[in-house]
């Protein structure tokens, strides 16, 4: 008698609870990167506050910092296909003063 998996192979069963299904929202992201990795902080900074914190960071290889991109152009233009053209604001300037860049 074998031992079937009864997942198929390749697949994975990814599990979302409901905190982060909730999700952060962000109006600013801020990358930076040393060789072997990439670093996105994700912040809310809100009109007229000259403090915000992050809200989350993520820390990508190159490779899969590639394979972002890549999917979120794919879905950039997706999207577009369906709802029309992404127009981008004028946005104010935000000061960059976060913190020190540094590599990760």
């Amino acid at each position: 008698m074998s031992n079937q998996n009864p997942q198929q192979e390749g697949q994975i069963n990814i599990e979302l609870d409901e905190a982060v299904a909730e999700g952060i929202y962000s109006n600013l992201a801020i990358i930076n990167h040393s060789n072997t990795e990439f670093v996105v902080d994700f912040i809310n900074i809100m009109p007229g506050v000259p403090k915000a914190k992050v809200k989350s960071r993520i820390i990508l290889t190159p490779q899969h910092a590639k394979r972002l991109v890549q999917a979120l152009a794919d879905n950039i233009h997706r999207f577009e296909s369906a709802h029309g053209e992404i127009k981008e604001s004028e946005q104010p300037q935000i000061p960059l003063n976060f913190g020190p860049t540094g590599q990760a």
